[in-house]
């Protein structure tokens, strides 16, 4: 099987088409359509079909897809291994994070890692939790720093510390300022929140319906937004209450446009992990890296309600 069918199997795969994925390899569409199907007839099944100017993956197609992944992978991490056998700390190293966490003490872990290690490249990329997952699952991450744990086998997960969950909501809230020790005064309050993340049991979703349950608001009218800016838009506004990460809301916190309320019943820190795959190659800068995020966990730092 040759390594420019898989590849350009799996571009067509990620960007859902035939003429951007000849665009990311620099092919014309043509080419990309011949090595498409010398591979078919290799597996002997079509693993596309076109639907409306796009291409579906088909059973046979989804099937290959993780196998043709994780192949690509092997070799990316191949070609790193032979490049460290030149030894010390060099090379690249790729991690993708949550965008929230690069406003946390991971930033200066990450500036002590580029002070040790000037002959490494560090490339970063900011993603949700569960596009961090699939970086690293494709190889085009080395490391990933993400909310909770990555459910899936082929990944290895670290403890990186967590982070404390704040109750926000609009300036002039009339609860602004007070310990709101019995939860229930907030029983006619909206709440807006992330759709719980499908399949994964721990996600911002799950976490904002499983603390209004255990501080007693089952019946709480939750509105759900895909979208974390949203939310803080939609709190600020006075639409509802959110519960999100501390280093999400701290710049509208400091100038005043969102307050924190003070809700014992609904405190809760997440947890932050960091992940890479399991039978993936990791070079000794890629392992120095990862060291450094573990041995020097995110701590949860609550701030005193505004």
């Amino acid at each position: 099987m040759d390594f420019d069918e898989v590849q350009t199997f799996v571009a067509i795969a990620e960007l859902g088409g035939f003429t951007r994925a000849g665009a990311r390899l620099h092919r014309s569409q043509p080419a990309i359509s011949r090595r498409l199907g010398l591979l078919e007839q290799k597996l002997g099944a079509p693993l596309f079909e076109r639907i409306r100017g796009r291409a579906r993956l088909t059973e046979a197609g989804r099937a290959f897809l993780p196998h043709a992944e994780g192949a690509l992978a092997a070799l990316k991490d191949g070609r790193e291994a032979v490049r460290d056998l030149q030894g010390g700390l060099r090379g690249t190293v790729s991690l993708a994070l949550v965008g929230t966490l690069a406003d946390t003490q991971i930033v200066d872990a990450l500036r002590r890692f580029g002070r040790r290690a000037r002959d490494v490249r560090l490339e970063l990329r900011t993603a949700s939790s569960s596009e961090v997952t699939d970086l690293v699952r494709r190889g085009e991450a080395t490391l990933g720093l993400r909310y909770f744990n990555a459910e899936r086998p082929e990944l290895a997960s670290h403890a990186a510390g967590g982070e404390a969950m704040l109750v926000i909501a609009a300036a002039g809230h009339p609860l602004a300022g007070r310990r709101v020790r019995d939860a229930r005064a907030l029983a006619a309050e909206r709440w807006i929140g992330f759709p719980p993340s499908p399949g994964e049991r721990d996600s911002s979703g799950h976490v904002l319906a499983r603390q209004l349950a255990r501080a007693g608001l089952h019946d709480a009218d939750v509105t759900l937004i895909d979208s974390l800016t949203a939310q803080k838009r939609l709190a600020q506004a006075g639409f509802g209450l959110a519960l999100v990460p501390e280093s999400s809301v701290r710049d509208e916190l400091r100038q005043g446009a969102l307050i924190a309320l003070d809700v014992p019943a609904l405190r809760t820190t997440i947890p932050v992990t960091a992940i890479h795959r399991k039978a993936g190659y990791l070079s000794p800068a890629a392992k120095s890296l990862l060291a450094a995020l573990v041995s020097n966990p995110l701590r949860a730092r609550r701030r005193p309600a505004s």
